[in-house]
């Protein structure tokens, strides 16, 4: 991602519009790669809005020292969040898994229910409870009722 910064948004010749189209097409699905099954914690979603927005940054021609907030830069841009962007492709794909016919291997290891003990103190958040809860506070879709909705 330094030598996209610095081979092409810092260059004066492209535009602002150039450097927004480079944003789409090549920055945010490198940023976002694998995305359908990250679990978003706190930590990654504020390195994830802060390597964004560095980005934003650039294309707008402002650094750190010019004190402008990152909604003024999105607005002036006209860039959407990147996180909704990530959540909805979370939610497609947990569809895609609910509705994924007995035999598929991703489907069998989404519905798999493991039996050991797991590790000492706060466990890791897993992928199924992250996406059951944010179906329920985005969607309103409790987990019992995943499966009906979704087929």
């Amino acid at each position: 991602m330094r030598t996209l910064h610095g081979s092409v948004v810092v260059k004066r010749e492209l535009s602002q519009k150039a450097n927004l189209s480079i944003y789409q097409l090549i920055y945010v699905p490198a940023l976002t790669y694998g995305h359908e099954l990250w679990v978003v914690t706190e930590r990654t979603r504020l390195r994830v809005q802060a390597a964004k927005i560095s980005f934003l940054r650039r294309v707008a021609g402002l650094s750190l020292r010019d004190r402008v907030r990152s909604s003024v830069i999105r607005e002036e841009l006209g860039v959407d969040p990147l996180l909704h962007r990530v959540e909805k492709s979370q939610m497609r794909w947990l569809g895609h898994l609910v509705r994924m016919p007995p035999g598929h291997l991703p489907g069998e290891v989404f519905r798999a229910r493991p039996t050991g003990r797991r590790p000492q103190g706060i466990p890791r958040t897993r992928w199924r409870d992250y996406v059951s809860r944010l179906a329920w506070e985005r969607l309103g879709i409790p987990q019992e009722e995943l499966d009906e909705v979704a087929g």
